[in-house]
């Protein structure tokens, strides 16, 4: 199988999206698919070291958000790439201008098409302060979909959500963990040191984009509730966005480290006790894996990933998505109870190690021949030209 993947979003960029179909990409080539990549040109060069062939295309950052690019191409760019290398099913991974040009040039090649759901962009319009955009961004998101053999999406709630709103033939593929590269056996004592903290005091981690979207305010609120019922404990930020400064200036006590590298990020998971994700944002999260087989104790709400992977008061504590009070008490009342975080630790490292990327690789690729059959099995119209 030749597989194209369209994406704008790629390593070395750090998202999920891009994380994502990264880890994908070398599990595939295990499996003898061939893979070729239309993403935006880096900043700094990088190829794919997987792909056969690429095409990078110009590319502008989204205004006040610079870490996030749209790419641009026209469709009859896309069609003489596919010529010259013709595959057989094209996966589109995001739904910006690149996506939809590549959309147009598939459907005139006649090439099926599998589209990803990994970005709820209708939710981000209130995020940003445009509610009024949301509901057409909805429409044009079905439009889209439904233009496509299937469209793949990480949780069930989400399939049914989807469906719920009209997008037709939606799967679910959820997402893998590397259960060597996040593990408790990366605890770096030397780290907690440099967090004032000594064995028996908590560290409350959060990983993320500094972002409107990532719910921040209830994280603020969190953190100093937490602090105010446990004085010694540390609060550990990593990430980084347009939000850091604000929320740098409102937790002067926390620890702030921007963009680290992955076996940092590891070191840091592994390090702390309990992992704090207060976002409504994520199509799944992929963090909330990482926290869980680093042996981090989860408190989130009943969402995405932590609604797929946690069951509340055996693996992690979820609350529901309505309750931000919920969340604020659910996390305050952890930090109190070192054996009930010590006992979720554990549960939550054997419920992520599940989740291995070999198989939702063999899962994406019985999505992918699933789409080609029934593309293929599907009437196309006949064009009958007048002379």
């Amino acid at each position: 199988m030749r597989l194209c993947i369209v994406s704008e979003t790629w390593a070395p960029e750090i998202n999920g999206v891009a994380h994502t179909l990264g880890r994908l990409s070398r599990e595939l080539a295990h499996y003898r698919v061939d893979i070729d990549v239309v993403r935006p040109k880096p900043a700094c060069p990088a190829p794919v070291p997987q792909a056969l062939a690429e095409l990078q295309v110009p590319s502008w950052s989204v205004p006040g958000y610079r870490e996030v690019h749209l790419g641009f191409c026209r469709p009859a760019t896309l069609r003489t790439f596919w010529q010259d290398n013709r595959p057989d099913i094209i996966y589109l991974a995001t739904q910006g201008p690149l996506g939809w040009s590549a959309r147009q040039a598939a459907r005139r090649l006649g090439i099926p098409l599998v589209a990803g759901w990994h970005t709820n962009f209708d939710h981000y319009c209130n995020d940003y302060g445009v509610p009024w955009l949301a509901a057409a961004t909805r429409r044009y998101l079905r439009y889209f979909h439904n233009g496509c053999a299937l469209t793949l999406v990480p949780t069930h709630l989400q399939a049914r959500q989807l469906r719920q709103q009209g997008i037709k033939d939606v799967k679910v593929m959820s997402r893998g963990i590397d259960g060597e590269g996040f593990s408790p056996a990366h605890r770096d004592p030397a780290l907690r040191r440099a967090w004032g903290v000594n064995d028996h005091q908590p560290v409350a981690l959060y990983v993320g984009r500094l972002a409107a979207e990532k719910n921040l305010a209830l994280l603020q609120e969190t953190y100093h509730a937490m602090r105010n019922v446990r004085p010694d404990m540390a609060h550990v930020i990593v990430g980084d966005g347009p939000a850091r400064a604000q929320l740098e200036s409102a937790l002067p006590d926390a620890h702030f480290t921007g963009f680290i590298d992955p076996e940092a990020l590891a070191r840091h998971y592994a390090s702390a006790d309990l992992f704090i994700f207060p976002s409504l944002s994520e199509t799944w999260g992929n963090v909330v894996n990482e926290a869980m087989a680093s042996g981090l104790a989860v408190v989130a709400f009943h969402h995405a990933a932590s609604a797929e992977l946690i069951k509340s008061g055996y693996n992690g504590i979820t609350v529901p998505v309505d309750d931000p009070a919920a969340f604020c008490q659910a996390a305050v009342t952890l930090c109190q109870h070192p054996a009930d975080y010590a006992k979720y630790s554990r549960l939550a490292r054997l419920r992520a190690l599940e989740q291995s990327w070999a198989g939702i690789a063999q899962q994406f690729i019985d999505h992918l021949q699933q789409a080609q059959e029934a593309y293929h099995a599907t009437p196309r119209p006949c064009r009958i030209r007048s002379s």
